[in-house]
């Protein structure tokens, strides 16, 4: 079975009153949140969810420009209709833009929720299988007055037990809420606060889908100035320096019946030859880390000259140098080791060895890279006489300058 068509409405075109500041008119959406503007969260999320074909922003009449700078950074393409004069409107002028080519659901989202999940996406997106509309909500758990009028007296309180805050997005197959919505303008164009108001007046059933907490609508302007403050901080705490170390490493063969290689124990007509285990795999690859760091290399740290590591284990070094970064604050972002030999056959340990480096290291496997390649028989590699190995490895250290 095909998967539906699916386009997200993302609606834009309000003035966000509440949240203008004092030292200008910026509407809310177009707004500074950390280095990001709010718009340009919002849609980041729809243009990079795998199950949204089309993203169609509805704008003021006015907001070409400022659109245009919010999303420069983000890519394409920037599909846009202009809004009407309430968000009812707004929402039938994106609806109406997709009806020549129209989806088989749509998803409606207000641009001034930028921290909705792609989990929270996917739960509208699923209840739309058994029904005409979906919306994220979350159950209210304050409980809930009345007043009298404009009266600040208190006249009732409302049991919350089957109350729900509602939130966005809000999805629904197309062409009933297309039609509920044309309606709704011809009979009641200023009465609905959301698309769900209006699917429930068409009589359509629309589902409640638990939403996420994060997805809070940023409405006044302590709500952005608070998120602001939160997020600069955030974004502060993450900034990382990004090192690149390499290492490259020789051993020779000598007689044995076995290598270390990649931190496993391979059959083989000859060992290595070394001071400690000889695996040059690690060697390389601890060489990397150090030179990421720029703390000279495995010779530096583990001499030689030294007998104490006189055929020692060279998981001994990796594991200093991963403690190296740790002590920095750092982790490793990534480890690519790459074995020169004609012989062993390095394919059917593959597996084995990048296994044994990320237990070494203390990361995923998945960022843990291990090739072979041949000199094609030319040099000593070619001539069976050694092996050598190349490594390059990826640290995040916090910035300092």
């Amino acid at each position: 079975m095909s998967q539906p068509l699916v386009a997200a409405i993302i609606v834009a075109g309000g003035r966000g009153s509440r949240a203008i500041r004092d030292d200008g008119d910026t509407p809310k959406q177009y707004r500074m949140l950390g280095s990001t503007s709010v718009i340009a969260r919002t849609l980041g999320i729809f243009y990079e969810h795998p199950r949204i074909n089309r993203v169609l922003t509805v704008i003021h009449k006015d907001d070409h420009e400022a659109f245009s700078q919010a999303v420069r950074a983000l890519q394409g393409p920037h599909e846009t209709a202009i809004g009407g004069a309430t968000r009812q409107a707004s929402v039938l002028a994106g609806l109406e833009a997709l009806a020549d080519n129209p989806p088989d659901i749509v998803l409606i989202h207000d641009a001034a929720r930028p921290f909705v999940s792609a989990a929270t996406v996917d739960a509208v997106l699923d209840a739309l299988s058994v029904a005409d509309g979906a919306i994220a909500a979350r159950p209210v758990t304050d409980t809930i007055k009345r007043q009298a009028g404009r009266s600040p007296t208190i006249v009732d309180t409302i049991p919350r037990r089957d109350l729900w805050a509602a939130q966005t997005p809000q999805g629904f197959v197309f062409a009933p809420i297309l039609e509920a919505h044309r309606r709704a303008a011809a009979t009641h164009p200023e009465e609905f606060t959301d698309d769900a108001a209006v699917a429930e007046w068409a009589g359509l059933a629309v589902r409640l889908v638990k939403g996420n907490a994060e997805n809070i609508k940023l409405t006044t302007r302590d709500d952005m100035e608070t998120v602001d403050a939160r997020l600069r901080r955030r974004e502060a705490e993450e900034l990382v320096d990004i090192r690149v170390g390499n290492g490259f490493d020789v051993h020779a063969f000598a007689d044995g019946d076995a290598v270390t290689l990649g931190g496993i124990t391979i059959a083989h007509e000859r060992r290595l030859s070394g001071h400690s285990d000889a695996d040059v795999g690690l060697h390389a690859l601890t060489d990397a880390i150090f030179g990421a760091l720029g703390e000279g290399d495995i010779g530096s740290h583990f001499p030689p000259s030294d007998p104490q590591w006189k055929g020692a284990a060279s998981d001994l070094f990796l594991k200093a140098a991963v403690d190296a970064v740790a002590a920095r604050g750092g982790r490793i972002g990534h480890l690519d080791l790459t074995l020169i030999c004609e012989a062993p056959k390095i394919g059917p340990h593959r597996e084995a060895m990048r296994t044994r480096i990320a237990e070494i290291c203390g990361i995923p496997i998945s960022r843990v890279s291990v090739k072979a390649t041949t000199t094609e028989r030319l040099g000593f590699t070619g001539r069976r006489e050694g092996i050598a190995a190349q490594a390059t490895a990826t640290v995040r250290l916090p910035f300092a300058e």
